[in-house]
This record gives C-alpha cells, sequence and structure tokens, in this order.
C-alpha cells in the first residue's frame, strides 16, 4: 500500500484519545512511506492526522469540494489539495488516489463515506481493504449492527468479513497488507455508477 485515504471527523470529539490517535497514525504512515489521502481540512480530526504525517515529513493530498472550504478551512502545509465541485466527486477522487481506507471516529459524513466506500467493494467496483480503526471502542456499536445484519439475512458473512478492525494501528495496517478481496462477482461495472 502505497497511498491510504482516511475518513474522519472534522470535530475532535470528547476525549483527547481521538485525536492522539489520528496524530499517531498519520505520523505512522509517514515513517511506513505511505501517503496520506484524507478530506483536505485543518480541523478536528481530519487536521489532526494530516499534521501527524507532515510532522514526518510524509506526504499528504488533500480533497476538498470548493463549496467546504470557509466551513472546513483548508490545511495551508499539504503536499497537494485537489479542489473538486461535490461531495461524490470527493469521494470518487479519494477512491482513484488510494490503495486502502482507514475509518477513525466521525459523524454522519464519515459514515456515509465509509459506507459508499465498503458498499463499492461489496458490488466488487474496488479490491482495497478497508480498516476501522475502533479507538477506544467508538464503533462497537456500529460493529454489532453490521453483525445484526447478518444474523438477521441481509449481510453475507463473506461481506461482513471485507470489514478489517482493529483497536491498534499497527495490527490493522498488517490485516489490510494481508488482505485478499473475496471473490464477488460485479453486479455492475464501475461506469455504470
Amino acid at each position: 500500500m502505497k497511498n491510504i485515504t482516511v475518513f474522519c471527523g472534522s470535530s475532535f470529539g470528547s476525549d483527547n484519545i481521538f485525536q492522539e490517535q489520528a496524530f499517531l497514525l498519520g505520523q505512522t504512515l509517514a515513517k511506513k512511506h505511505i501517503q496520506l489521502v484524507y478530506g483536505g481540512a485543518d480541523t478536528g480530526l481530519m487536521g489532526a492526522v494530516a499534521d501527524g504525517a507532515l510532522s514526518e515529513n510524509g506526504k499528504v493530498t488533500g480533497v476538498l469540494p470548493h463549496f467546504l472550504q470557509s466551513k472546513e478551512i483548508a490545511h495551508k502545509n499539504l503536499t497537494e489539495l485537489v479542489i473538486v465541485e461535490t461531495m461524490h466527486e470527493r469521494k470518487t477522487k479519494m477512491n482513484d488516489l488510494c490503495d486502502g481506507v482507514i475509518v477513525l471516529p466521525g459523524g454522519y459524513g464519515t459514515l456515509e463515506e465509509f459506507f459508499e466506500m465498503i458498499t463499492w467493494a461489496q458490488l466488487g467496483l474496488h479490491k482495497k481493504p478497508i480498516g476501522i480503526l475502533n479507538i477506544d471502542g467508538f464503533y462497537d456499536d456500529l460493529i454489532k449492527l453490521v453483525q445484526t445484519m447478518v444474523d438477521k439475512g441481509f449481510l453475507k458473512q463473506v461481506n461482513r468479513d471485507m470489514l478489517l478492525i482493529s483497536g491498534n494501528i499497527e495490527e490493522l495496517l498488517e490485516k489490510m497488507r494481508n488482505y485478499e478481496a473475496p471473490t464477488v462477482g460485479k453486479w455492475i461495472s464501475k461506469d455504470e455508477v
């Protein structure tokens, strides 16, 4: 993996551990010569993960819709800042630029980005590893809900197993390095999306 997209909140959350782990993730990616691709802002966990990578001279590409520039203030020290028109274009660009995805704590936007990426994987539109860094059990309830989807017949176990989870950065990166996408037939082509 040469490039990892990180989806996360534009807020810091209620506990310092979220900011600390976001910064550490950025540092870890840079030390491993993995370029960070993220939402382009300097606020919240988004800013923390970028600052962590930049503190270790890592390469950081931000992708920011122009209409968010006034709310999610663009980070000024990035290797590259790509300005796009729409949120969908942002996700598409972030997907195009990465070899894998890590999800940190966040709100609706983070979940929307995560679910679109895992849905694309389920449909066979990409074979990239998708990991949740489950900081301080933040995603425990979501993980339970995903298992309920399996138990109640709305999600196949093979698709549940596509989701890589750890509370430890190194362990999550190792799971991502060893990931092999299931042989899922493409229901639709990327051009049809």
